[in-house]
């Protein structure tokens, strides 16, 4: 009897309509709201997509999946309540929850308890919903599987041998999603009723991915790689990006076409994944959307990286171009999501900054290998893309590209803890982090980085990063609370910004409450953390 795998997923929302994503066991037609597709196959396993539209703006309207006229979700006996298709409203103001890096399923005693399960617990308790959950970065771990995927892997090949116990193939990816996304009831029930859009980061593939051009070099000489790229992108491509799209760009897309339109699309999911790895300008990941008065880029700063003996950038000339190009005002809020925090703070900034041309200048690769050992490879260490993009962000707080916002926020995650940083000199940009959903910093790393967040050393790190030529940047920040290194989820609107982290596998308590006001001084302390 056909059933759900995995699924199902609540993903592109808008004013009128959703888009609701599902795994089957089998090839079957899938029914939503009274709308139906037929599954597509890609390497064996099934999916469908299934867009409902005629909705009312603001309005909320549970639902059911059918697998060939027979109901299979909500399951029976549930003690979550129906799964809610929530359209935008766009006179509310917009709320957007975020974060990164979930290892699941975990044990509590090592990864702490999960933020998104006590979130779907919150929600089901009566807090309010967001109008969108931004996942940015590391929803699944390729290079550091758990138990119960180590079982599946060790049930099909010999685990002595290269990758190990890490992710080899595409038949693995798809049990590592299933795992990460079904273990957990409660999680289940939440991506089935707020809506997500999502980004890779490095662990989707693999710890490091693209850090600089030696290491593609490096990595291109190791015989597992190939496919481990390839099905990395490929289920990526799956299970995140095309969820990411809405219909009218679903529709225009070559590769979704080509892939239906065999009777397996496997190999034609291959083809072009191969070809994005290779040369990344052939793909984009990147995407914007808007929730009323608020817009939301989400940009992919992992796969798209420019990346040779002469040149590196932090985004290829074309995603550079179109960055820039969804950068303007007219809006009440801008806001710029990066897996990788934008404005680090200013020691890591400088100590990133700083090593972009000793590892270029060094001929024993001492830059090099400091730069993989300590993951330097955050926007600082490019640049030329940081600068490109803060003079661009300057230009719309002074309306220069339209009338400028209330705000400009980045939101990160990637680094394993916490913190709100502010623009001085009263500018409206602000950098919310909020990382790890579930896999909290531990050891000499933690107690390293809560050094490097101390103001008082900003200065110093600047004047050493001067000794390579280090300019300063286009404008100064300073952290204005935080680092918090706990599991946490965190909420952004046009007016605060809010992380909250579990007190029980089923509460969250406030973490901090800060007000995104430029000429406010003050944060709202709710908790000492």
């Amino acid at each position: 009897m056909t059933g759900l795998v995995l699924g199902p997923l609540l993903r592109w929302v808008g004013e009128r309509g959703a888009t609701v994503w599902v795994e089957t066991t089998e090839a079957c037609e899938v029914t939503v709201l009274g709308r139906t597709e037929r599954t597509f196959a890609v390497h064996g396993h099934h999916y469908a997509l299934v867009d409902v539209d005629g909705l009312e703006p603001g309005s909320a309207t549970p639902y059911e999946v059918q697998l060939d006229g027979r109901r299979v979700w909500p399951e029976a006996g549930s003690e979550f309540p129906p799964s809610v298709i929530r359209t935008v409203d766009p006179a509310r103001p917009a709320a957007v929850a975020f974060g990164s890096c979930r290892v699941a399923p975990a044990a509590t005693e090592t990864h702490g308890i999960d933020a998104l399960s006590a979130f779907a617990h919150a929600l089901k308790n009566g807090a309010d919903f967001p109008d969108v959950l931004l996942m940015i970065g590391d929803q699944v771990y390729a290079d550091g599987t758990g138990e119960r995927m180590r079982a599946f892997i060790s049930g099909r090949r010999d685990i002595s041998a290269p990758p190990g116990e890490e992710i080899a193939d595409f038949e693995e990816y798809t049990e590592l999603y299933r795992l990460a996304w079904t273990t957990d009831p409660a999680v289940r029930w939440l991506l089935s009723t707020v809506a997500t859009r999502s980004v890779f980061d490095d662990h989707d593939v693999r710890d490091d991915w693209n850090t600089s051009y030696a290491w593609r070099q490096s990595m291109a000489g190791v015989a597992w790689w190939r496919q481990r790229v390839v099905s990395g992108i490929g289920a990526y491509w799956i299970y995140q990006h095309l969820g990411n799209l809405s219909p009218e760009e679903r529709r225009a897309d070559k590769v979704l076409a080509a892939v239906r339109g065999a009777a397996d699309g496997g190999a034609a999911l291959d083809e072009f994944a191969d070809l994005a790895d290779r040369e990344p300008s052939t793909a984009r990941w990147s995407f914007r959307f808007e929730l009323g008065r608020t817009r939301v880029v989400v940009v992919d700063s992992r796969a798209s990286r420019l990346l040779t003996p002469t040149r590196r950038a932090m985004l290829d000339d074309a995603e550079q171009s179109w960055l820039d190009e969804q950068l303007t005002g007219g809006v009440d809020q801008l806001l710029i999501a990066s897996s990788l925090p934008f404005l680090l703070p200013p020691v890591i900034h400088y100590a990133e900054a700083w090593n972009e041309p000793v590892a270029e200048r060094s001929l024993d690769g001492f830059g090099e290998k400091l730069r993989q050992f300590a993951d330097l490879e955050h926007w600082a260490a490019f640049r030329e893309s940081f600068e490109a993009v803060s003079r661009a962000v300057l230009e719309v707080t002074r309306g220069g590209r339209g009338a400028p916002p209330k705000n400009i926020a980045f939101l990160g995650g990637d680094i394993h803890y916490s913190y709100l940083a502010k623009a001085d000199g009263g500018l409206p940009i602000f950098q919310a982090v909020c990382s790890p959903f579930r896999n909290p910093l531990g050891g000499p790393f933690k107690w390293a980085n809560r050094i490097a967040c101390l103001r008082l050393l900003g200065g110093p790190a600047r004047l050493f990063a001067k000794t390579t030529g280090v300019r300063r940047p286009p404008f100064g920040w300073r952290l204005t609370d935080g680092p918090w290194f706990k599991n946490a989820i965190a909420t952004i609107t046009p007016d605060s910004v809010v992380w909250h982290t579990p007190a029980t596998g089923t509460t969250l308590r406030v973490l901090r409450s800060a007000p995104l006001d430029p000429k406010q001084t003050r944060l709202i302390p709710a908790d000492p953390g």
